[in-house]
């Protein structure tokens, strides 16, 4: 088959209710069937020339039926981590605080100021000022990679001064 753009409209218009039919059999979520069935859609359009397809209804119900257990599995793996999630934060309500908070954060703040500058910099500006990385690479001129790098080490030194400060708890 060869695709341009009016005979990707005919095929549109022919096969895009067909295939939300085929995979209502896997979800009745309309609105995750039809976003499914347009990426496949999607992918047609962008891929079509590295593409030999001589039953197209075929391919984009193979397309959409594979895209749409990507998604159930993927659904599933974010509702077994919430359900993780809510667990632990449970578990965190119902346990009684080990340590006296206020000291763990004096002890926090004294380790963020072991860090070395820029790195200290850009800790505070993601955790107080609360900017996203690309706002922090933005702002210092420097690559969002870099932000990573520095949050990275951050992170590390701050642990490692509180397991090592542990005492004062």
């Amino acid at each position: 088959m060869t695709l341009d753009e009016n005979t990707f409209r005919q095929v549109y218009n022919d096969f895009f209710e067909p295939v939300c039919h085929f995979l209502n059999r896997y979800t009745q979520d309309i609105q995750v069937i039809e976003d499914v069935v347009q990426e496949v859609f999607v992918a047609l359009w962008e891929d079509y020339r590295s593409r030999e397809i001589t039953h197209v209804k075929t391919y984009l119900c193979h397309s959409a039926r594979n895209r749409i257990f990507n998604y159930l599995r993927d659904a599933g793996n974010r509702m077994r981590i919430l359900e993780d999630w809510a667990k632990a934060e449970e578990e965190l309500r119902k346990a009684t605080d080990c340590i006296d908070r206020n000291r763990f954060y004096l002890l926090l703040a004294e380790a963020v100021e072991t860090l070395p500058d820029k790195c200290r910099v850009i800790f505070i500006l993601h955790k107080e000022v609360r900017l996203s990385y690309r706002e922090i690479a933005l702002k210092q001129d420097i690559s969002v990679k870099t932000v990573e790098n520095q949050m990275t080490i951050a992170f590390r030194k701050i642990r490692e001064y509180i397991l090592t400060h542990a005492d004062l708890l």
